[in-house]
């Protein structure tokens, strides 16, 4: 532990040795940071109509009284235990339950907790409200008083601004990456390069733990391919956010939560994978907890060599001709990554706890790849030439970050006040070599002379971020929320193409040599007022952001420099209706705005026919989203549909162009508009003790509109995608999970996608006096996952199909030290 402690104490450190001119110099930003204090009021309470009674009360943590929001409480007639009514928690843990007089019994229920019965719920004219106090929840297998139901974590949770998907309940997911429990997420999609969209939209905003990570910043959504699964413990999706949250992301939120106990004692989870192709990893999990000292430890390992296949058939219209070349790629890349992540929370008292954390990863990767080119003239029987082109490459990527927060809740209930730093260190160094031959089309050599060639990519970013955020409550279901945000980023990328002279030398390509530099500084303040009145509730937002973004090519003193402010408003209102229904409708505005690789004009050079890179002229997009969302709870589970509407104004998408010689060139351009329509329907439910189904099915069409740019850039598609989860227990102690995934074709500006369908497989038993839980998986049975694309133009017609990962095949050891697992009842337990 001293060692444990003097570690933090060196990282704590460390935070202000670091770059301190780099510092320095930001700060100077962002002297005289707001803080938001405003001046409340009380309202009076609203007195209740139409005949209705009311029961209240709350739902807390049984070890530290912490409120437990989105839990849920049921009412049943004690005569025949018929279900009658119920409601779900808010953010303070509070709920009101709207019944007739009656004698019932209280059924309360949240994730990775012991339901709890509450006998006596007697309810009539006299006594309205009824407040039933304080229901504790306890993590642990003990018995109760009270009768306790034995309830498993629900693989999917929906509640009305959010749908909560608990990892470790996905047997498929066991010794996955983060990239893989995204893929298999209802209305989430992750392309063969690990971008992520969400409902069509491929701008999201991922955080960690609710806050922007390293985990995912230097590379966006493809950075969670070195993140071990085992480390998550559930993911969030936010759909249409409201104004406390960033107003990046025009599709929302996938707020990803990393595991974290704070049981008393020492406990622990610990898993080892092997897998093929080639996968081995282990993870820890540990947590110490003694009164008012917290310690988490999370730390993984992992080799993998992920195998990966692309193939290409371009036409390119010339002079009445017409020259086709045919690329097969085949790739294989090694990679060791290892990540560990600490902390430790100090609980002054049981009304503020202040946390520090430090994560480490670093990810060494060895890349091989081959290309074959071959070309024709007319047709595939009149060959020209073929050319064989290699990629070895070797990365080295470390992330640090740190960060300290604090907490405190007040005796009011629902007052709360949290403080978060955080600074994030990172940067990624390659080298890579390209040898490339050409041949005649009898397969001798060519009079092309061979070449070598060399790319060299150095990139750093720093990331300096405050954010404060208060809540106080008023009146009876009244709530006041403010806070204010400063971020400040730098990035760097000093990237050389060079090649191999006849002397052994190597001189610079030209236009493939330069300095990149990225700064951005951002500045948020928001306010939020809601408020319930019999069955409505509201809740109204305004976020202001004032951005500054600064590019500059350092060896062409090419600068950039914008700078914006914009305002982000926001609405939810939520109306009750009877029988565990309710009705949500939400508005949000929402921005797009160009990060470091949208903006990077350096184009990659694996690939020296078809280069990608970004667009310095780039604008920010924006939208406005607007959602109607239902939700129905019964017995068995629980039903979510909602249909949304999208306008987006300089839609953002990847264009594609061939020139005369058939290389091409994409980079993101801004287009005219987007309006996209959609309807989702999500559902848990368990048929049987034995049989539980998740699915989510989204239909949609989107308009897009190339003016500004090119009227020839527009489509308007009708598609659909749907995901089902169907999980059996066999035995006492074994599981079998079936998942699939299928995506209708879609068109796009240039063309077209199609379909993609696939199917998940998993079995686990539980093992060593059910301390240990042995997985095998099989993602992508038959090797169906195979991104398939179309793009047109107006002298080239192009089909890819590219496929990152092949079938995979895990089997894992999860065991557990001090933590009991829940017993296997899919359904509602017994009594």
């Amino acid at each position: 532990m001293t060692k444990l402690l003097q570690l933090f104490a060196d990282s704590g450190a460390s935070i202000f040795l670091i770059k301190t001119n780099w510092l320095s110099r930001r700060f100077s930003h962002y002297v005289g940071l707001v803080c938001l204090l405003l001046i409340f009021s009380n309202s009076s309470s609203i007195a209740q109509s139409g005949g209705k009674l009311l029961v209240k009360g709350k739902i807390t943590d049984n070890q530290n009284n912490s409120a437990l929001a989105y839990a849920s409480v049921r009412l049943f007639k004690v005569s025949d235990s018929t279900f009658v009514t119920g409601a779900i928690t808010d953010e303070s843990g509070s709920f009101i339950i709207e019944t007739i007089a009656g004698k019932y019994y209280a059924l309360s229920e949240f994730i990775g907790y012991n339901a709890r019965k509450t006998s006596g719920v007697n309810v009539g004219a006299e006594n309205s409200p009824l407040d039933i106090g304080v229901i504790k929840l306890s993590a642990s297998a003990k018995t109760l008083d009270e009768v306790v139901v034995q309830g498993e974590k629900s693989t999917m949770e929906l509640t009305l601004d959010r749908k909560i998907f608990n990892v470790g309940k996905d047997l498929a997911n066991a010794g996955g990456t983060g990239v893989d429990i995204l893929t298999n997420i209802p209305s989430v999609a992750v392309d063969v390069d690990g971008n992520v969209s969400l409902r069509g939209s491929n701008n999201v905003r991922i955080l960690i733990d609710g806050k922007p990570s390293g985990l995912v910043s230097l590379k966006g959504g493809s950075g969670l391919q070195q993140l071990q699964g085992s480390m998550i413990e559930r993911v969030e999706i936010i759909t249409n956010p409201s104004a406390r949250y960033e107003a990046e992301g025009m599709g929302g939120v996938i707020n990803i939560i990393l595991k974290k106990e704070r049981k008393e004692g020492f406990n622990g989870s610990f898993d080892i994978i092997a897998g093929n192709p080639t996968n081995f990893g282990a993870a820890a999990n540990v947590n110490y907890r003694k009164k008012n000292l917290n310690f988490f430890i999370n730390y993984t390992a992992a080799y993998r060599n992920t195998p990966g296949r692309n193939s290409q058939n371009q036409q390119l219209f010339r002079n009445d001709s017409t020259f086709i070349t045919l690329k097969d790629m085949k790739s294989n890349l090694k990679g060791q990554n290892n990540s560990a992540r600490a902390g430790i929370d100090y609980y002054f008292n049981d009304k503020n706890v202040l946390t520090g954390s430090y994560t480490y990863r670093l990810s060494k990767g060895k890349r091989f790849s081959e290309i074959n080119y071959r070309d024709f003239l007319s047709n595939l029987n009149n060959p020209t030439s073929s050319t064989y082109r290699t990629q070895d490459e070797t990365e080295t990527e470390p992330n640090s970050e740190y960060a300290i927060t604090y907490k405190k809740t007040f005796n009011k209930k629902g007052q709360e006040l949290t403080a978060d730093i955080r600074y994030l260190d990172n940067w990624e160094d390659s080298d890579q070599y390209y040898r490339e031959k050409s041949f005649k089309p009898d397969g001798s050599a060519s009079d092309v002379p061979p070449t070598l060639q060399r790319a060299v990519n150095y990139e750093t970013e720093k990331q300096l971020l405050f954010q404060v955020d208060y809540v106080h409550p008023f009146g009876k279901n009244g709530k006041l929320e403010a806070g204010a945000r400063s971020s400040a980023r730098d990035m760097t990328n000093d990237y050389t193409v060079t090649q191999e002279n006849n002397d052994g030398s190597f001189s610079p390509i030209p236009g493939l040599t330069n300095d990149f530099l990225y700064e951005e500084d951002i500045n948020a303040v928001y306010g939020i007022i809601g408020n319930k009145v019999n069955k409505f509730s509201y809740q109204v937002g305004l976020r202001a952001e004032w951005t500054g973004v600064t590019t500059t090519l350092k060896q062409t003193n090419e600068v950039n420099d914008r700078k914006y402010a914009n305002l982000f408003p926001s609405l939810h209102v939520t109306y009750d209706l009877p029988k565990q229904n309710a009705l949500q409708l939400s508005f949000s505005r929402r921005v797009r705005r160009p990060q470091y690789n949208d903006l990077s004009p350096f184009m990659t050079f694996s690939d020296n026919r078809n280069f990608f890179s970004g667009n310095p002229d780039l604008n920010p997009e924006f939208t406005n989203a607007f959602e109607i969302g239902h939700i129905k709870y019964v017995e068995k589970g629980s039903l979510s549909s909602s249909i949304y509407y999208r306008h987006t104004n300089g839609k953002i998408i990847s264009i594609r162009r061939v020139e005369e010689n058939g290389n091409s060139f994409t980079r993101p351009e801004n287009l005219g508009t987007e309006n996209s329509y959609g309807a989702e329907f999500t559902s848990s439910y368990s048929f049987f003790q034995w049989w539980k189904m998740d699915g989510s099915i989204n239909f949609f069409r989107a308009i897009t509109n190339g003016t500004g740019l090119d009227e020839s850039f527009q489509s308007d598609t009708y598609s659909w995608f749907v995901r089902a989860t169907s999980r059996f227990i066999l035995w006492k102690n074994t599981d079998l999970q079936f998942r699939g995934n299928y995506e209708a074709p879609q068109q796009t500006p240039q063309g077209r996608r199609k379909s993609l369908a696939t199917l998940d497989i998993a079995a686990s038993r539980d093992v060593l006096k059910n301390n240990g839980t042995l997985t095998l998986s099989i993602t992508d049975v038959f090797n169906s996952r195979k991104y398939r694309s179309v793009v047109e133009g107006s002298n080239f017609y192009t089909t890819t199909s590219a496929q990152g990962r092949l079938r995979q095949i895990n089997l894992t050891l999860n065991y557990r030290l001090h933590q009991a697992k829940k017993k296997k009842e899919l359904g509602e337990g017994e009594i």
